[in-house]
C-alpha cells in the first residue's frame, strides 16, 4: 500500500465508486461477500487498491495545501514543478490561530512586530503525489487556497 486505506467513513461515501472499481475487476456482490468471508486478506488487499486509486487521484488535482497550529501558518501552492511554501510565524504567545478570536488578532495585526514572514520553495522527489500525501499526513488539509493567494498578493 502506498498511501493509507481509507476510513470507514470515507468509504462509506465512495461506496458507488467502490462497486464500479470492483466490478472492473468482474467481481460481482455475491464475489465480494465470498471474499470478505472466505480469504479475508484478499478482500484487504482490494481495499488497499482501491484506496491507493483514490488517493493518487485526489493528489494530482491538489494545488493548495495548509497546516496551521497555534502560532504557524504553513501554506503551500502545489505547482507542476515545485511545492511553494509562505511561512508565517506569530510571536504574541497569548494567540492561537485556530481559534476565531486568536485569528482575528492576526488579522488586525499582520504587519506588526509580532508576526514573520518566511517564504521557500522546493522541488519534487521522483514522487509528486507521494510528497504531498506526507505534508497530509503532517496535519495539512486540502483547501482552495484563499489564504495562501492572499499572502502571495501581499508578498509580491
Amino acid at each position: 500500500m502506498k498511501y493509507k486505506r481509507l476510513s470507514k467513513e470515507q468509504l462509506e461515501e465512495l461506496h458507488q465508486e467502490f462497486i464500479n472499481f470492483l466490478a472492473t475487476q468482474s467481481i460481482t456482490a455475491e464475489e465480494w461477500a465470498a471474499l470478505k468471508k472466505d480469504t479475508p486478506q484478499v478482500a484487504e488487499e482490494e481495499l488497499d487498491v482501491f484506496s491507493d486509486l483514490i488517493w493518487e487521484g485526489v493528489l494530482a488535482k491538489v494545488k493548495y495545501l495548509e497546516n496551521i497550529s497555534a502560532r504557524h501558518m504553513h501554506l503551500f501552492q502545489l505547482t507542476e514543478k515545485e511545492m511553494k511554501l509562505i511561512s508565517v510565524k506569530v510571536a504574541n504567545p497569548n494567540i492561537d490561530l485556530r481559534t476565531p478570536e486568536g485569528f482575528g488578532w492576526f488579522k488586525k495585526n499582520w504587519q506588526s512586530d509580532f508576526v514573520e514572514y518566511l517564504t521557500a520553495s522546493k522541488a519534487y522527489s521522483e514522487d509528486k503525489n507521494k510528497d504531498k500525501f506526507t505534508l497530509i499526513e503532517q496535519g495539512a488539509v486540502i483547501t482552495k487556497g484563499e489564504l495562501y493567494q492572499w499572502f502571495d498578493e501581499i508578498i509580491n
